[in-house]
């Protein structure tokens, strides 16, 4: 995926971080709880897509190890 998606990942998750970290210092349970939530799900998404990067690395490997490119499924075969 692209760095913007995990940049707002990170970002979500700091926010997330910072509102739980506020929420212990007022002893305030439900700020604290949304923070951890907030984290949690961003937490989440980020794994989602090191998922993504990883089948895309593996296609990648398995285009270079047979010869072939990306770009071969995308040709008409029918003009031979």
């Amino acid at each position: 995926m692209g760095i913007g998606d995990k940049a707002k990942n990170k970002a979500e998750e700091l926010a997330g971080k910072a509102k739980a970290a506020a929420g212990d210092a007022t002893d305030n349970r439900d700020l604290e709880a949304e923070g951890r939530t907030q984290e949690a799900k961003a937490d989440v998404k980020q794994a989602g897509e090191n998922v993504k990067d990883s089948g895309d690395d593996v296609a990648d490997a398995l285009r270079s190890a047979s010869g072939a490119t990306k770009f071969d499924n995308d040709r008409d075969d029918t003009l031979r």
